[in-house]
């Protein structure tokens, strides 16, 4: 093997439980796009079997492969557009989300055998799904044969904790949750709270919480505190093999484009992942860790193959096993130090991690 993304599923285990105490309240373990990379279904039972309550996914395909995989538990999907075979969904027992009216006529129209569950999305702020100027023209008929069961919105900037935004979308939200009591829904699982807002905001945790990449032990913004702070344990450790090492002079250029070269005398190490695996081809600033040392990346990241500097020093060997990220815990890289080294987040990092990159349940390897 090349490569191996380790999932510690007893983390997914501590991390629900440390956020559903947080909360206070029912707890959707958010487990779309494979679970962030970390697996859908070896996810979804870890959340389930720590107390969560539901599942969310973005995709009808997702919620389908769960309920194929025998997971019985309440699963919600959001991102299912007019024209998409609604009847699968409620013949399966999925909650639908309905962001529109035209979605939930033809939700109405697919409820012929049993009634649809369905969650109202409404745009507090967000500008992205959900009901805005229709939310005015909704009427007894338009949910008339449906099961209403939740309403639910996202926060824009909840990992800016002192943005006043936050506030004004809760209150817009407890506003528009009203227009729903008219109709004689009043037992309906309210929810708004992201990871970020979990973490931060308990006036907004109502009904329930959809937390994301807190559940996978990745803070949602390092600037609202580290995973450590949040008591959260990351479970994804990457690990790649090392395929090659050589020694080269100082002045050797390394890579497509020979955008860098060596400083010195060194010896370099050829790692068996590359952009084809989700390694980004734009870090700059990140490497792996690899005989208790950080080993910087020098040069471009090719589509199987990356370089890294791993000083004259080194006594790694061909065959040898580098993590690209894990927990931190012993000085190597983590997922929060690629986003910043793509200009971008931990969220990205773990879940481009691609599907010739096999996972492995198990605790980390050092």
């Amino acid at each position: 093997m090349r490569a191996e993304a380790i999932v510690d599923l007893s983390a997914i285990k501590h991390n629900v439980a440390v956020l559903k105490e947080k909360s206070g309240t029912q707890l959707l373990a958010v487990v779309k796009a494979d679970a962030y990379g970390h697996g859908l279904v070896p996810v979804a039972k870890a959340a389930l079997d720590a107390g969560a309550s539901m599942l969310g996914v973005a995709l009808l395909e997702e919620a389908i492969a769960l309920r194929e995989a025998g997971i019985t538990a309440p699963v919600l999907a959001w991102l299912v557009q007019p024209g998409s075979d609604f009847k699968s969904a409620i013949d399966r027992d999925i909650d639908l989300a309905a962001g529109s009216i035209k979605a939930l006529h033809e939700i109405q129209a697919a409820s012929t055998d049993k009634k649809a569950r369905v969650h109202l999305e409404l745009d507090t702020g967000m500008t992205r799904g959900g009901f805005l100027g229709e939310w005015s023209q909704i009427d007894a008929a338009d949910v008339a044969g449906l099961d209403i069961v939740g309403v639910f919105s996202h926060f824009a900037r909840a990992d800016e904790p002192e943005e006043k935004q936050n506030q004004e979308q809760l209150e817009r939200f407890n506003a528009m949750v009203q227009t729903l009591h008219g109709f004689g829904f009043t037992n309906i699982l309210r929810h708004i709270s992201n990871s970020a807002a979990t973490l931060s905001n308990p006036d907004a945790a109502h009904d329930m919480v959809r937390t994301g990449i807190a559940i996978y032990g990745l803070t949602p913004d390092v600037a609202m505190g580290s995973a450590k702070e949040f008591n959260l344990r990351p479970a994804m450790q990457l690990r790649a093999a090392l395929y090659l090492v050589k020694e080269v002079p100082a002045g050797t250029p390394v890579g497509y484009g020979a955008t860098e070269s060596t400083t010195r005398d060194t010896k370099l190490g050829v790692v068996t992942m590359g952009y084809a695996d989700g390694i980004p081809r734009i870090a700059k600033g990140a490497g792996v860790w690899v005989n208790g040392k950080r080993a910087p990346i020098i040069g471009r990241v090719s589509m199987d193959q990356l370089v890294v500097d791993l000083g004259p020093e080194s006594t790694a060997k061909s065959g040898d096993w580098v993590v690209v990220f894990g927990n931190g815990s012993h000085g190597e890289y983590t997922a929060d130090d690629w986003g910043a080294a793509c200009g971008s987040i931990n969220y990205e990092i773990v879940t481009r991690i691609g599907p010739r990159v096999p996972r492995i349940y198990s605790a980390h390897v050092y």
